[in-house]
């Protein structure tokens, strides 16, 4: 196999997000089956999909499962990519979570991914905690999920622990 295939390849293998992280999304989210205006001001349907909204569209609890489950293989393959450390099952659905809501571009620009990449993996929490602003406001759902987000991050893997 020569090395352009080896990477296509490897691009395709996407880690999955555990019932935990699926979970947090879900709760910070909320479910919506039409659109609506985030804080952001950006139109958004189901859990937090923005990527193909369209005014007037409407969809199924099943859909909204679908796009989450599309939007999270992006965004994990994002994660994947940019994390050069290693990652448990809980840090990693963290990243994938606070990367799905902040954005992929803001997630590869911030200070967390920087100092996580030098290995200071006690740092995340506290650099989760600075992404509470929508245009400029402190919001107390922000606050909450980056909490959560910070909990799950130290929660041992295989505690029994499942859900938010």
């Amino acid at each position: 196999m020569d090395g352009t295939q080896a990477s296509f390849d490897t691009l395709l293998v996407v880690r999955p997000v555990d019932a935990a992280g699926v979970d947090l999304v879900k709760y910070y989210e909320g479910l919506h089956l039409v659109p609506y205006l985030c804080p952001s001001r950006v139109w958004t349907i189901g859990y937090g999909h923005t990527r193909t909204v369209r005014a007037g569209m409407k969809i199924t609890p099943e859909e909204a499962d679908r796009f989450l489950d599309e939007d999270l293989r992006l965004t994990g393959r994002a994660v994947m990519r940019l994390v050069t450390v290693p990652l448990n099952d809980n840090q990693y659905a963290a990243l994938v979570s606070f990367a799905f809501n902040v954005g992929i571009a803001n997630f590869e620009r911030s200070t967390l991914l920087r100092l996580l990449n030098r290995g200071w993996y006690e740092q995340v929490p506290a650099q989760l905690t600075r992404w509470n602003r929508a245009g400029g406001e402190i919001l107390g759902g922000l606050a909450r999920r980056r909490a959560a987000e910070g909990q799950l991050w130290n929660r041992p893997v295989g505690d029994g622990t499942v859900g938010i």
